[in-house]
């Protein structure tokens, strides 16, 4: 069942409005030591050729055999994506020829695959959330990799990828525009993050889409759909579907149609172009791996692999709502990565949980961002930030000393507290040194103290001053305090 039209995502064309329907195949690195079918060392980045056993180059009488840790982490990923699992499975071979397909076929799953029907809920940037549906999880082996820019006239074959167990994740067509397409792999990507089962690297390969765009008037039958071939990064998904629909928009909207084809995304061009047609399942003659038996095992073993699942993004943002207080917004910030929801948790603990959101969310993130590192990276542990939140608690320092503090835990490091001591970063707390300073500013400045009187809001400049004077370490509440009672406010 198609998911209904969300009229804010229709394109206008010259006559009148489409929409665009997209579906995903989402091509996930199954998170392993060794290859699908063979002891080979999945390791990213060896030398060409170094991890390749006798059975990922297809030596005569190499048999396959199941690695049963792929078959977990599948079992694994549909329960996270709340699918059905099926406890009978059968690997098939696709049938295709490919220079880096050293068998001539690909194992795979067809008609009856590890994982069926599941469900992913997306939260798009308009605040709106979306159900996804999953048609199926199945479980293949990777190709290796054809290079064709190390010499002149020849092309060369690595095969260290040859073998490599996939989840294959195959959505619904409910996915209505590129910022759609674009949650749900961010969506899918933490989730599958959070599960371990694949660490989700869109530069090293172990994550990639192919994406099916076609268009429609709203309401009208499905369109001829092409396929877009191994988008490697979620800002080109958003991109290689814009230009898609457009195409499409444009052939149709001048008379033509759609051939339905597979097409690459040019990133330097920012456009797709046509690769080849588009083949059907019959195309690649699939039969029952004679050298695999079908998949068994029972529900005690689903069962089992369910109860040490961790807490899903979805969990955790209901917590943090719930439990914390937290706005759906920065819940939803917060549990994108696991690890900012670890470090954020473990900064809140017997704190202010709202403060220590706005502190992770703003000033540290806001500053891992603008140095391109993660939070793995981040030179201001969780301890350190939860010592700063419980200096400015404790009324020790004021918020502004604060982010001048968290600026020297950066660069720096160290504790704190023994910062603050010894640069002497305390705020002044003294009514009598505040009001000294107070009292000189209002002395000097008779014409805005007469405006003040009349206009309260004036008393902000005075705060400003005062502030300045002390070299920000007056406590701000007590500036405020002695200003309107001097004041007469």
């Amino acid at each position: 069942m198609n998911a209904p039209a969300r009229n804010t995502r229709l394109i206008k064309g010259a006559d009148g409005d489409w929409e665009v329907v997209i579906g995903m195949e989402v091509h996930a690195q199954v998170t392993s030591k060794s290859k699908l079918f063979s002891g080979a060392s999945t390791e990213f980045g060896g030398a060409p050729n170094s991890h390749v056993s006798l059975v990922d180059a297809a030596m005569p009488g190499m048999l396959p055999v199941i690695n049963e840790e792929c078959v977990k982490q599948a079992i694994r990923t549909g329960l996270g994506l709340n699918a059905r699992i099926n406890l009978k499975s059968v690997f098939d071979r696709k049938n295709y020829f490919y220079p880096d397909l050293p068998q001539g076929y690909q194992i795979s799953q067809y008609k009856s695959p590890i994982v069926g029907e599941g469900e992913v809920i997306v939260d798009l940037p308009d605040g709106e959330s979306v159900t996804i549906g999953i048609e199926r999880v199945h479980l293949e082996q990777d190709a290796g990799k054809s290079l064709h820019d190390q010499h002149p006239s020849m092309s060369f074959v690595d095969l260290n990828r040859s073998g490599v167990a996939l989840m294959e994740i195959v959505s619904k067509p409910d996915l209505r525009s590129p910022d759609d397409a674009k949650a749900y792999v961010s969506k899918l990507r933490s989730i599958l993050r959070y599960l371990g089962t694949c660490d989700g690297n869109m530069e090293e390969g172990s994550l990639r889409a192919d994406v099916n765009v076609s268009v429609r008037k709203p309401g009208a039958p499905l369109g001829t759909r092409c396929e877009i071939k191994n988008v490697n990064s979620i800002r080109f998904i958003g991109q290689a579907i814009e230009y898609e629909a457009r195409r499409q928009i444009d052939i149709l909207e001048d008379g033509g149609r759609i051939d339905q084809e597979t097409r690459l995304f040019d990133p330097g061009k920012g456009e797709t172009r046509s690769m080849r047609s588009k083949e059907e399942a019959h195309d690649y003659r699939y039969f029952p791996d004679p050298d695999l038996l079908p998949l068994e095992f029972d529900q005690a073993y689903v069962d089992a692999l369910k109860a040490h699942l961790p807490e899903l993004p979805d969990e955790k943002k209901t917590r943090f709502i719930s439990g914390f207080g937290l706005t759906p917004y920065d819940a939803g910030v917060l549990v994108g990565e696991r690890e900012t929801a670890d470090f954020f948790e473990a900064v809140a603990k017997g704190r202010d949980a709202k403060i220590a959101a706005n502190w992770v969310i703003n000033e540290l993130a806001g500053r891992l961002n603008k140095e391109g590192r993660d939070i793995a990276s981040s030179p201001v542990s969780a301890d350190q930030l939860g010592t700063i939140l419980d200096l400015i608690g404790e009324g020790t320092i004021s918020g502004k000393i604060a982010k001048d503090l968290f600026e020297i835990v950066w660069a720096e490091g160290g504790d704190p507290r023994a910062i603050v001591e010894s640069r002497g970063m305390k705020q002044v707390t003294d009514l009598g040194a505040i009001e000294k300073v107070v009292d000189e500013i209002l002395a000097g400045n008779p014409d805005k103290v007469a405006d003040a009187k009349s206009n309260p809001k004036a008393i902000g400049w005075f705060v400003g001053q005062v502030m300045k004077s002390s070299g920000g370490k007056a406590n701000p509440q007590a500036v405020n305090d002695l200003l309107k009672a001097k004041l007469g406010l």
